[in-house]
């Protein structure tokens, strides 16, 4: 059963977020400055007095029941999703995000695809906002196997296409592996999932390994919490709103494409307003997701899923939107067609990891051009 749903976060939950960032004590929080050792304070600071002293959830919860949200049950598990229905004369599209974003990336892409004849599904993955609660710890191919389950239950065997970045890319690359025949074609924003024998033979692809491989080093240090230890860090995360907030807001800071300030510091402020930025926390905060949404970094590591096996090919239509992520970098086209069938790929001009969120137009029209091709190739 499909039903709507409608996003209601109960006062005393907001109460108790609401005194517990008054609370907060900075007096405890030394400062290395900026934003060298992590979240730059004085940004988290300025974030939380708008928190504290304007940012209206209710006037929020508002506008994004407006949406057609609704959910369902998919092999035991509750699936919160968006949909936008189109008039059907175009494939069914599932938009997925990642971690620490939500299905709200996709809000400017809904109305513009559905006018294209798209029916657009846009779902919170399980155990993030309202896909919740879930039965235990769910990686990115199990997650693949609900997210097909939904498409299923929406339009039974119609071919649909994904895009995804993030772990909506990780998940739409295992859907393309486990269903391909469920697929027109998946387009993503991210290639960082390979076969486990693809290496890099050309001078540029071993650059791009090189630098990958040092930016992994200073970058991954969540990645390797979360997939090892989500527990712990969970129990934190759990306790203080400011905490968490400051947990998402470096990755918001560190991920996106942005311009530095004179002291070399990301101006998050010349991207994101407050209000955007707290809503996209409020996601993990208000619905008590903020622990099961890192659980699927602990699924990635029990189900082996951050590689494909040896000698793996996806065979299905792929596309890939080269955004200049600054953090998780786009890899040479050579590279990726060691384990994709790349039918098109376009060079982005701006735009970092929260790609449709950031340059919505930019991730439409490159959107529109995949989907384009494959209908000439493959439809």
């Amino acid at each position: 059963m499909v039903s709507p749903y409608t996003i209601h976060i109960a006062d005393e939950r907001l109460a108790t977020i609401k005194a517990k960032v008054e609370a907060y004590d900075w007096s405890q929080l030394p400062d290395t400055g900026g934003w060298r050792s992590g979240v730059g304070i004085n940004d988290l600071k300025r974030l939380v007095a708008y928190w504290r002293d304007s940012y209206d959830w209710r006037a929020v919860e508002r506008r994004l029941n407006l949406l057609p949200n609704f959910i369902t049950d998919i092999d035991g598990e509750h699936i919160h999703f968006v949909h936008m229905k189109g008039d059907g004369t175009k494939p069914p599209l599932l938009l997925m995000h990642g971690w620490p974003g939500s299905y709200l990336e996709f809000e400017r892409l809904l109305e513009p695809l559905a006018a294209d004849g798209h029916s657009v599904v846009v779902p919170s993955l399980p155990g993030f906002a309202f896909s919740k609660p879930i039965t235990g710890v769910i990686g990115p191919r199990r997650a693949a196997a609900l997210m097909h389950g939904l498409m299923t239950r929406l339009f039974g065997q119609s071919r649909y296409i994904i895009q995804g970045g993030d772990w909506g890319h990780g998940i739409a690359a295992w859907t393309a592996h486990d269903f391909p025949d469920a697929l027109h074609g998946i387009h993503m924003n991210m290639v960082n999932l390979n076969a486990e024998d693809a290496a890099p033979t050309t001078v540029q692809e071993k650059d791009f390994v090189a630098k990958r491989d040092v930016l992994t080093d200073w970058e991954s240090g969540y990645n390797h919490e979360q997939e090892t230890r989500p527990q712990t860090l969970g129990v934190a995360m759990a306790d203080s709103p400011v905490g968490a907030a400051a947990w998402i807001l470096e990755k918001l800071g560190k991920w996106s494409d942005l311009p530095t300030t004179a002291d070399g510091n990301p101006d998050i402020w010349s991207k994101f307003s407050e209000e955007e930025l707290l809503t996209s926390i409020m996601l993990y905060l208000g619905p008590s997701s903020v622990v099961t949404a890192t659980w699927i970094y602990h699924g990635k590591r029990l189900e082996k899923s951050d590689r494909f096996p040896a000698g793996t090919y996806i065979t299905v239509p792929t596309g890939v939107a080269a955004f200049p992520d600054p953090v998780f970098l786009p890899p040479p086209r050579s590279f990726a067609e060691k384990t994709y069938n790349i039918v098109h790929w376009t060079d982005m001009p701006r735009g970092g990891h929260f790609a449709a969120w950031e340059q919505p137009e930019l991730m439409l029209s490159d959107l529109r051009a995949f989907i384009a091709t494959i209908s000439r190739k493959h439809l």
